[in-house]
């Protein structure tokens, strides 16, 4: 249980979920996530489905790529601030 709380609490794992999302959704539908359409269904439920589906694909890739900015950009500013300590740290070190 600490584990999970550990993952969910980290700083990533908001963009990183988004980001499973969107490769979970274009994996099902090129496996072939749109068989509802092949079954014989009433026309609101064919077309509630494909509004979704329309909603899902216009909106999953702008999610994807503001998904992975936000991870791009956490990992250079958390790669930024330790190299920046480092810097300071053999700058105190020097001086002492």
């Amino acid at each position: 249980m600490r584990t999970l709380m550990k993952v969910v609490r980290n700083e990533y794992f908001p963009a990183a979920a988004v980001l499973v999302f969107v490769v979970l959704f274009w994996t099902a539908g090129l496996f072939g996530g749109l068989s509802l359409l092949s079954r014989s269904q009433p026309p609101l439920a064919t077309l509630t489905w494909l509004l979704f589906v329309y909603a899902v694909a216009v909106l999953s890739p702008l999610a994807g790529l503001l998904a992975a900015v936000d991870l791009v950009r956490r990992w250079w500013r958390k790669r930024r601030r330790g190299a920046l300590r480092a810097a300071a740290r053999t700058r105190f070190l020097s001086k002492g």
